[in-house]
C-alpha cells in the first residue's frame, strides 16, 4: 500500500506547489511596476505576453516572457524531484511529476488564485512545460507556432494551431524515446497522451475570443507598436 499513498501525495503536493506558482502573475506584476496600471484593463485585456509586449512596451513584455517561461521549468523540475524522492526512480511512475506540474502551473497561470483567478491564456508556461517533457516536442510545437504567426501575423492563430497540434508531439516523441526503448509502458503513452489533451482543450478554450475574432476578420494583427 505504500506505493498508493505517496503517489497520492506526490500529486497533491506538485499540483498545489505548481498551481500557486502559476499563480504568480507576472504580466500582472511588470506591467504594475512599470505602467502602474493593471494589464487586464489594456488593450486585449489578457494577462499575457502579448498584451504586454503591445500595450506597456518592451522592458515589461521581456521581463513578462522570461518569468512566464521559467515559472513552467521550474515547477516541472520540482514535481520531478517531489515523484522521485517519494517514489523513487525505478519504475516510470517519478516521469508523471513533470505532467503533473506542468498542467497545475499551466492552470495557475489560467486562472491565478492571487489575482482573483483572472489570468493569461497560458502559452508561455505551456511551451516551457513542453520542453521539460523533451526538447523536441517544443522545438516541433514552436516551429507550427513560429510559421503562421510570421505568414498571417496572427499570433493567436499560430498559440491555437500550436495549442491543437502539442498532444501529437508529445506522443510521437514519448513514443521514439521512451516508449520504443521499453522505458516507459502502452499505459503512460495513454495517460500522457490524454493529459495533453486536456490541457490542449484548456489552452484552446481560452482563446475563444480570439477564435471569434479570426472567424469574423476582426483580429488585430501583432506589431511592436507600443499602445498607450
Amino acid at each position: 500500500m505504500q506505493y498508493p499513498v505517496n503517489l497520492i501525495a506526490a500529486i497533491l503536493l506538485t499540483a498545489v506547489i505548481s498551481y500557486l506558482l502559476g499563480s504568480i502573475s507576472f504580466s500582472i506584476i511588470f506591467t504594475k511596476m512599470f505602467d502602474k496600471k493593471d494589464i487586464r484593463t489594456m488593450g486585449s485585456g489578457n494577462a499575457g505576453m502579448t498584451n504586454v509586449l503591445r500595450t506597456a512596451g518592451m522592458k515589461p513584455g521581456v521581463l513578462t516572457t522570461i518569468f512566464d517561461f521559467l515559472k513552467g521549468v521550474v515547477s516541472c523540475l520540482i514535481g520531478t524531484a517531489i515523484f522521485s524522492a517519494l517514489l523513487g526512480t525505478s519504475t516510470e511512475l517519478y516521469r508523471y511529476g513533470v505532467y503533473v506540474a506542468g498542467i497545475a502551473v499551466v492552470l495557475g497561470h489560467m486562472y491565478p488564485i492571487f489575482f482573483g483567478f483572472r489570468g493569461g491564456k497560458g502559452v508561455l508556461t505551456t511551451a516551457s512545460f513542453l520542453l521539460m517533457i523533451t526538447p523536441p516536442v517544443l522545438a516541433c510545437d514552436f516551429s507550427v507556432f513560429l510559421i503562421l504567426a510570421l505568414l498571417t501575423k496572427y499570433v493567436s492563430l499560430g498559440s491555437v494551431v500550436a495549442a491543437a497540434t502539442f498532444p501529437f508531439w508529445g506522443w510521437l516523441f514519448s513514443y521514439l524515446f521512451f516508449f520504443r526503448t521499453g522505458e516507459v509502458s502502452l499505459r503512460y503513452m495513454v495517460i500522457t497522451t490524454l493529459l495533453l489533451c486536456f490541457l490542449s482543450a484548456f489552452v484552446v478554450g481560452r482563446h475563444h475570443a480570439n477564435i471569434g475574432r479570426l472567424i469574423h476578420g476582426t483580429e488585430k494583427k501583432f506589431s511592436l507598436h507600443h499602445d498607450k
